[in-house]
């Protein structure tokens, strides 16, 4: 039988409510702050003359922030470019560039009304 694995949410609300306690301040502003990391960390992550552990600790840096507010495929693809750049393997980023577009596309619509 041939399962296919269900890609990961871009966003997890309950996981957000959970981890904020379901305050909509809180999320908007730890979805602020994702949203920032996001925007820093992908394009130093990016730089080829960036030592390869360097970029793993950044990617890992990216994976925590995503898990905290529940964005589930920008850790899944955070985690495969860690992996791989600390296995020497390389990391082909396109998969976690898109996640992150797509996820940080979807916050924008999220629906954390004041």
């Amino acid at each position: 039988m041939d399962i296919e694995k269900k890609p990961a949410p871009l966003l997890d609300r309950a996981h957000l409510d959970a981890q904020t306690f379901g305050d909509a301040d809180l999320a908007r502003e730890v979805l602020s702050l994702f949203e920032d990391q996001c925007r820093r960390l992908l394009p130093a992550l990016a730089e080829e003359d960036r030592p390869a552990g360097a970029r793993a600790d950044l990617a890992h840096t990216l994976k925590g922030a995503a898990l905290g507010v529940g964005a589930m495929r920008v850790a899944e693809a955070s985690a495969a470019a860690e992996s791989g750049l600390r296995s020497g393997a390389g990391a082909d980023l396109s998969t976690l560039q898109v996640a992150t577009a797509e996820t940080l596309t979807a916050l924008a619509t999220f629906g954390l009304e004041a």
